[in-house]
């Protein structure tokens, strides 16, 4: 979000508030979404997760209405967390984010999420985003998807130490980079191979012979 400044989404008529859960392991993140939702008339709270753990124990006893789940929590994987808490709580529509990768929207919608928005939309959009999908809509705007074609080197290198069960440090580590990088790597690696985690990205790797 480029803009810090609230933004504001007029209310429907007769329509009841929502309750918002945002999951997420970065602090500046939690902070935006909630300058930014607590200021919109159709959000009655606005709830903070940074992982699974968090996320279905606050959607246990606030039951909200929509999650907004990022791609990559920590080490785990916000697909699978949008299952859990699918699973969980059918009444929690989850909406999935992120800055650092993308899901297709066959892909969201098979892990039960109703939309998938980047970081880098404008407030405004991501706001009206989670409105649409708590009241029952779906956000998936049309996107151009890189094919499925051959990996890099490096993010073979990366798929390599994944199917290894190196953790996203543990790769950072052993190809010098820094865990952001790594993250931007595994998320291009869910686009080109169309997966959701890692333990698919393994299988369709192995499908395909792009593991040793």
């Amino acid at each position: 979000m480029t803009d810090a400044r609230p933004v504001q989404i007029a209310a429907p008529a007769g329509q009841r508030r929502l309750r918002v859960l945002v999951v997420d392991d970065h602090d500046v993140v939690h902070w935006g979404f909630r300058l930014m939702l607590t200021e919109q008339p159709w959000v009655e709270r606005c709830l903070s997760a940074r992982n699974a753990a968090e996320a279905l124990a606050l959607a246990q006893r606030y039951e909200p209405q929509v999650a907004l789940v990022d791609l990559f929590i920590g080490e785990e994987s916000g697909a699978e967390v949008c299952e859990q808490l699918r699973e969980g709580f059918p009444a929690t529509r989850v909406l999935l984010i992120s800055g650092a990768g993308r899901i297709s929207p066959s892909a969201a919608r098979a892990v039960g999420a109703s939309g998938f928005v980047p970081k880098e939309w404008p407030a405004q959009e991501i706001a009206q985003a989670v409105q649409m999908v708590g009241r029952g809509m779906t956000v998936f705007r049309d996107v151009e998807e890189p094919p499925a074609g051959r990996l890099s080197a490096r993010e073979r290198e990366v798929l390599g130490l994944m199917a290894s069960g190196a953790t996203n440090r543990e790769i950072a580590d052993a190809l010098h980079l820094s865990p952001w990088t790594v993250k931007e790597y595994t998320g291009a690696l869910y686009r080109k191979l169309d997966v959701r985690n890692r333990a698919e990205a393994v299988r369709r790797g192995q499908r395909l012979g792009l593991l040793e």
